[in-house]
């Protein structure tokens, strides 16, 4: 069964990784959020991107589950020392990454050839697609102004209150080669546990994206879990923009592109009005606190997923 898996973060990372271990890596496909990518010191970052790639690698530092483990922090040490930015952490062995995506990108490579590059540097076998090779920046809109998702994310903690979302350069970006096609071509399609605003908005955000899903059983993954989110500022988001945060909510936010969604057992009681929605409802222990989860978890969805096919 072919499987795409819209991702971003360390939730979507998780998840992708239980997938990676029960699917042959052709049969996979992981699409991952661009939105989060920017400039700094010169280098091209796409942490979203890097997340889902040290994960998949078996780099990832199993403490923050983004960057790299057993990092060290020279460089960042002495870019203080000398009155540099240190707001966003890079570490020695995530800076080499990040110097050479931005090398071969200033040769004009596009990133989704650089991303399979890095990929196959590292010993990644699935693969892995940025959303777009043009930039998409998503900017959040707050108390304090106009803020890029970094500067709102890492420089100022998720404090300001948010109002909303913007993409910048949507209308000059289409789908990365092979996505819309990967799409199109997958027996299912995971929406893994990941912030549905800044993660998995921008992609479905694209040309040509939500037609393609509905091609296949997508299935999503509730982020929200007893009204929190296991990591980052999804629920906070939520009930900034006036929504009380639910799997209920979940599923109201993609309504229109699900067969079915998967929800943390905690959360049952949103079980009859997310069916009331149209939608299948499947209850599992959705947080992934170590290998076994992520496997034990990415083997229910799958089987959610095969629910819906034609027999």
């Amino acid at each position: 069964m072919k499987v795409v898996a819209l991702a971003g973060g360390v939730g979507g990372a998780k998840l992708v990784d239980g997938l990676a271990a029960l699917l042959p890596p052709e049969d996979l496909t992981v699409v991952v959020n661009t939105g989060d990518d920017f400039q700094h010191l010169g280098l091209n970052i796409c942490p979203d991107l890097d997340t889902v790639t040290y994960t998949l690698a078996g780099l990832a530092n199993p403490q923050t589950g983004w960057g790299r483990r057993d990092e060290s922090w020279s460089f960042l040490e002495t870019l203080g020392r000398l009155g540099g930015p240190t707001w966003f952490r890079l570490g020695d062995r995530d800076l080499a990454l990040h110097v050479q995506r931005t090398r071969r990108l200033a040769e004009g490579r596009p990133l989704s050839q650089v991303t399979a590059e890095l990929c196959a540097a590292l010993g990644v076998g699935v693969r892995i697609l940025p959303m777009s090779d043009q930039p998409v920046s998503t900017r959040v809109l707050t108390e304090a102004g106009e803020l890029s998702f970094q500067e709102y994310f890492v420089a100022r903690a998720c404090e300001p209150r948010v109002s909303g979302f913007r993409l910048e350069g949507l209308e000059a970006a289409q789908a990365a080669p092979g996505v819309l096609q990967a799409l199109r071509e997958a027996a299912a399609v995971i929406l893994c546990p990941s912030n549905p605003w800044v993660s998995l908005d921008p992609i479905l955000a694209l040309p040509g994206v939500r037609p393609s899903l509905a091609l296949s059983v997508t299935v999503g993954v509730s982020p929200i879990v007893g009204g929190q989110a296991v990591k980052g500022p999804a629920a906070k988001m939520f009930r900034e923009l006036g929504i009380e945060p639910s799997a209920l909510a979940v599923a109201q936010h993609y309504r229109g592109l699900l067969a079915g969604l998967v929800i943390d057992r905690q959360d049952h009681l949103h079980t009859p009005a997310i069916r009331e929605l149209g939608l299948q409802v499947w209850e599992e222990q959705t947080i992934m606190r170590n290998t076994r989860d992520r496997r034990r978890l990415a083997r229910f969805v799958l089987e959610c997923a095969a629910v819906g096919l034609p027999a």
